[in-house]
Parts: structure tokens; C-alpha cells; sequence
């Protein structure tokens, strides 16, 4: 491991800190070193906050050290005035001489500019370290300023013969429990760290899904649901107020409106719905959406290639026939055993490159 390699992963660790509050800004981690240690460490902690640059800066007790020390972050330093001041102007300031970036931001106001701007000053900047590292610590980011639209995660539990779950017709038959305690938390894990949850009506009608967060802790994030028809009744759990609730629907309803906290959006279901609805969110400000069903919705993302993230959990039960699996492929990043009253889940996560 190179110097700067080490000192580049510390940052990383630093930027995970304000996963989940830092949108719609991305997770950037800091650190000044000075004589081949750290004296000053920092990371965005919340949007609108300090940027991770100055709260390093700031963490250094003796500021005579800094025109001798070295300045890591993880992504390119802004160069434009926005919530705060350009992080190159105080970097300039302290005379910092040296910066060292992990990748340059894709924002397009920002884009290279800040290091155009770092070296106009005089400052020695070394970019690429760890590169691809910080891009996927920042996927959703790269996703949102590139592709012009929300970043996707997708998510089911099958059985072990392929099915999510038996041919049911209405909420009077309970589905097939495919997961376990451990893994019902991880899923509200995962709700906390996006800003919508998407199901399609057939889900919505025989589950009456919250689509809250209840088995973790963490903010609540928008629900959203397709009801092209207004089948779904105005007494759903996804209109309780508990949280807000996006409906894409082909004619808005009067009585809905009157439900707090429900939005409804009209929308053309005739030709590239998907893609649409993803635009609509995106004007939303809902940056990262987790699709959880059903099956049609998630087939539906597949297909169109929508997707960026996929969490699949496959349980030791055997269902021998119901609804068929979403069929996907990817590249296998992380694939976790837990075992609990008796049973084996196995759950993969797969990741596509997107960029």
C-alpha cells in the first residue's frame, strides 16, 4: 500500500460517516497530513453543511503547519459558491501546497474546474488515487449527475426453486415468508438509506404495504406506488399519513387529495412508462429508489435496463410453483449467509457497471 493510497482510504472511511444526510451532495472525506501523519481530519457531515475540506482544515491545531502539509479528499474540491464558499479559495488561503483528489466531481459546475483552479494558484494536485473506489463510494451521485435521473436499487426474497411467492388473489391469503428477523432488518436498513420505495398495485393491493420504516432507525423515505387504474383503496396503509406518498396514476382522484401527505402524478402509461417515472421523481428530488415489487415492476426495470444495484435474497424454502423470480444478471459484489431457526437465506448483492 502506497502512502497515498493509505491516507485516500482513510478519507473514504471518513466520507461513509454522513451516508444517508448528505444528499443531494455526495459523501466526501478528508484529511491533511503533515511529516507522514494526520493532523487534521473531516468529512461533509450534512447538506448545506461545511464541506469535508474545511472541517479538516479547521480540525488543525497548529495552523503554521499547513503550508508544509498535504491535502487528501476523496473528490475534487468545489471552485463555486453554493450553500457555502468554494473549498479552492480556502485551500489557496491556507496555502496548502499540495492536494491530492481521488476523482473528479461530475458536477457539472464543478467538473475539473476546481482543479484548474488549485493548480492557477500555484498548488501541485495529484488526481486518480483509488479512482474507481471513490466512484462506487459515490455511485448514486455519479448516476444523478450523469444519467439525469434517480439511482435504482432493487430488491426481492425467492425460494430456493425460484419463486417469490405462491398465486395469491387476495389480501385474505397471507404471502410466503422468504425472510427471516435478521434479513426483515436489513430491508428496513436499506429504506433508510434511500429517499423512495417503489411497489407496483398488484403489490400494493394484496399486501397493503407501509413501506415505513418500523425494524430500524433512520429517516422515513417517500412511498411511491403505480395505481394507472385507482384500484387501490383510499384506506391502504400507504395512505395513512405516516409518511409521504408519491401515486402515479392516469387520472387524478378528488378523494385521495384530500389525504395528507399523498401526492398524485399524472402520468402517460403508453410508451417508455418507466423512464418517465424515473423523470418525474428526479424533478422530485428523490434521488435513490428502491424498487421492492412486484414482480412485473421489477421485471419491468430489468428489462429496460434501469437498474443500478440489486439485493436478492434466496431462502432455503421450496415453493414448488406461484410467481416467478425476476430473471437478472450482474456482477456478484458481495454474497452473505445468515442462518436463523433453522433455515438458509443466502443473500447476494449484485451490481452492474453503470458508468
Amino acid at each position: 500500500m502506497t502512502v497515498h493510497t493509505e491516507f485516500m482510504r482513510r478519507c473514504f472511511q471518513l466520507a461513509r460517516k454522513g451516508e444517508g444526510v448528505t444528499h443531494p451532495n455526495p459523501m466526501v472525506g478528508a484529511v491533511v497530513v503533515h511529516a507522514g501523519k494526520i493532523i487534521g481530519e473531516g468529512y461533509h457531515r450534512r447538506y448545506g453543511e461545511a464541506h469535508a475540506e474545511v472541517n479538516a482544515i479547521t480540525a488543525v491545531k497548529d495552523m503554521s503547519l499547513l503550508p508544509h502539509s498535504t491535502l487528501y479528499v476523496s473528490l475534487e474540491p468545489c471552485s463555486h459558491q453554493g450553500k457555502t464558499p468554494p473549498c479552492t479559495e480556502l485551500i489557496a488561503e491556507k496555502r496548502i501546497p499540495k492536494v491530492v483528489v481521488a476523482t473528479r466531481d461530475p458536477n457539472p459546475k464543478v467538473a475539473g474546474k476546481g482543479l484548474a483552479r488549485m493548480r492557477e494558484h500555484g498548488i501541485k494536485v495529484v488526481e486518480g488515487v483509488l479512482e474507481e473506489e471513490a466512484r462506487a463510494l459515490n455511485r448514486a451521485f455519479f448516476v444523478n449527475q450523469l444519467l439525469e435521473r434517480p439511482y435504482v436499487i432493487l430488491k426481492w426474497a425467492q425460494s430456493r426453486d425460484g419463486f417469490i411467492d405462491r398465486i395469491r388473489s387476495s389480501r385474505d391469503e397471507r404471502p410466503a415468508r422468504l425472510s427471516n428477523d435478521l434479513t426483515s432488518c436489513l430491508a428496513h436498513l436499506l429504506r433508510t438509506r434511500v429517499q423512495g420505495v417503489i411497489v407496483g398495485t398488484r403489490t400494493a393491493l394484496l399486501d397493503d404495504p407501509r413501506l415505513t420504516v418500523r425494524h430500524w432507525y433512520g429517516h422515513q423515505p417517500t412511498r411511491v406506488v403505480i395505481d394507472r387504474m385507482n384500484r387501490i383503496p383510499n384506506e391502504s396503509a400507504l395512505f395513512d399519513g405516516s409518511a409521504p406518498t408519491i401515486v402515479f396514476t392516469e387520472s387524478v382522484s378528488p378523494a385521495r387529495s384530500e389525504k395528507p401527505g399523498v401526492k398524485q402524478i399524472k402520468t402517460d402509461f403508453s410508451k417508455e412508462a418507466i423512464q418517465r417515472l424515473l423523470q418525474q421523481l428526479y424533478d422530485e428530488e428523490i434521488l435513490t429508489l428502491l424498487v421492492e415489487g412486484g414482480s412485473r415492476l421489477l421485471t419491468s426495470f430489468i428489462e429496460q435496463q434501469l437498474w443500478d444495484e440489486a439485493y436478492v435474497e434466496t431462502s432455503g424454502k421450496v415453493l414448488h410453483s406461484g410467481i416467478k423470480a425476476p430473471c437478472i444478471e450482474g456482477f456478484t459484489v458481495s454474497n452473505e449467509r445468515f442462518l436463523h431457526a433453522s433455515r438458509l437465506h443466502l443473500k447476494n448483492q449484485i451490481t452492474r457497471n453503470f458508468l
